[in-house]
């Protein structure tokens, strides 16, 4: 009998995860080759996958609603017709949120696979009872100095009584029946000293290769009468892990600057109705601050980095992300590749073709990866400022204020007098770790001098 393995893709940058959404077949159904076999979400995208073979579905390892990692199998299909399913395999618990503690435990490439390697290797997949124990609930395990004897005791709620991450928690925070002693502080505790399971304050573990991760808890809230509960959706929790991490990895700074685009104002109000005519679409401020922003990494290119343990990684091309709000509410940040090698009328239509498609959920897990730097536009929505996260891995983002018409010293070689002018904050935030106030505050005044600079007299 031959038998296929579908395994799920890699999907983009630091994706190393997915929710299976929908399954497209059923076990017994026959699959043709690249047919849409199951449907799958990321904190990034959603997307179908097809099929690798032709044939008929024989097993599905994972469930609607589970995560699962890249590479792994996620269905079987007998390419000899009809065929006996094959051994159940085990079936990884139900996680649909991202594991934040893992993934900025280790270097950002490596993140997950570093994690789940070390804290793991302690203890086995499978107890001496048979029964299987998911990664996640090792690493809490062994985190937690939990002893393959004591992880038997506990009583699994999951299929076949597997122990899910909520039993493992529930059973920490309720008391344990042993004490063990917990991971190491490999950067600052003795070899020989253990850190308490339980501390009153929460103690940071450092991974050896500049990255950090801590046991810091949200706070429990309790309603008030009349409260409305909202559970987040998918997207937004992944949303609030990943923006929770990025400000664990990398310690922010902000610097602000105020650009006069007045010249770029009225540039665009020369211009617009006839490159409308021309190209059939509207041109906006948005690539007119994307090309000074490729202007100024080409002047200071170590904000075009990323940090792997402690080497820096310098990328080569200029992938500029553009954060685009989503009529949920939700943020997503389509990349215009190589934007460095556009001019302004292929930045205009790359940016317009990437938020409608980013507002009709029609983006390609492509479309959102491979990142190097991030703009995002808070003046869309009437702010002056903001101090943006950084979307990791990259060390740097840019946030737009709101243009603003301003009373403003105007210098002249006739004198100074005072005019209105349209001002526009701009607020960078950076990875101190390697990005230093110098260097942080001399890029975004670069950006706002190209925008000053910009020519009034410019041909399309």
């Amino acid at each position: 009998m031959a038998q296929i393995e579908i395994k799920l893709p890699k999907m983009g940058e630091s994706v190393t995860e997915a929710t299976i959404t929908n399954w497209l077949k059923n076990v017994g159904d026959t699959v043709s080759m690249d047919e849409p076999l199951v449907e799958v979400a990321t904190d990034k995208v959603d997307n179908e996958l097809p099929s690798e073979a032709e044939g008929v579905l024989i097993q599905q390892l994972f469930e609607k609603d589970q995560v699962a990692q890249v590479g792994d199998v996620i269905a079987i299909i007998s390419t000899d017709g009809d065929a006996a399913p094959a051994p159940e395999a085990e079936v990884k618990d139900a996680e649909p949120e991202k594991k934040v503690v893992e993934e900025i435990a280790a270097s950002i490439s490596t993140a997950v696979e570093t994690v789940n390697g070390a804290a793991t290797a302690a203890l086995d997949k499978t107890g001496p009872s048979g029964k299987f124990y998911s990664p996640l609930v090792r690493s809490i395990a062994s985190k937690e100095g939990i002893s393959m004897a004591e992880l038997e005791t506990i009583d699994g709620s999951g299929q076949s009584g597997r122990v899910t991450k909520k039993d493992i928690l529930a059973y920490i925070d309720g008391g344990r029946t042993s004490s063990a002693p917990a991971a190491e502080v490999a950067a600052s505790a003795p070899a020989s000293a253990p850190t308490p399971a339980k501390q009153a304050a929460p103690a940071a573990a450092s991974t050896g290769d500049g990255g950090y991760f801590s046991n810091i808890k949200p706070m429990a809230v309790t309603p008030n009468p009349g409260d409305e509960i909202v559970e987040m959706d998918r997207m937004r929790k992944l949303i609030s892990d990943h923006m929770v991490m990025s400000k664990h990895v990398s310690p922010h700074v902000t610097s602000y600057v105020e650009a006069d685009m007045t010249a770029i104002v009225e540039w665009r109000n020369k211009v617009k109705k006839d490159f409308i005519a021309r190209e059939g679409e509207n041109i906006t401020f948005t690539p007119i601050i994307m090309e000074a922003v490729i202007k100024a990494i080409k002047d200071f290119p170590m904000i075009n980095v990323a940090v792997s343990g402690n080497n820096i990684v310098k990328r080569k091309d200029i992938n500029i992300g553009m954060a685009t709000a989503l009529p949920t509410g939700n943020l997503i940040v389509p990349v215009i590749k190589q934007a460095d090698r556009l001019n302004l009328t292929g930045l205009t239509k790359s940016v317009n073709e990437l938020a409608n498609n980013a507002r009709n959920n029609n983006l390609k897990p492509e479309d959102i990866s491979g990142g190097t730097y991030t703009i995002t536009n808070v003046g869309t929505f009437g702010n002056v400022m903001g101090t943006p996260i950084i979307n990791q891995p990259q060390v740097a983002i840019l946030a737009l204020g709101a243009i603003r018409k301003v009373p403003a010293v105007v210098e002249t070689p006739d004198g100074d007098f005072i005019g209105i002018r349209h001002k526009m904050y701009l607020s960078h935030s950076y990875d101190h770790r390697v990005v230093d106030g110098a260097l942080g505050g001399q890029f975004v005044r670069r950006v706002a001098d190209y925008l000053e600079q910009f020519d009034p007299n410019r041909e399309l």
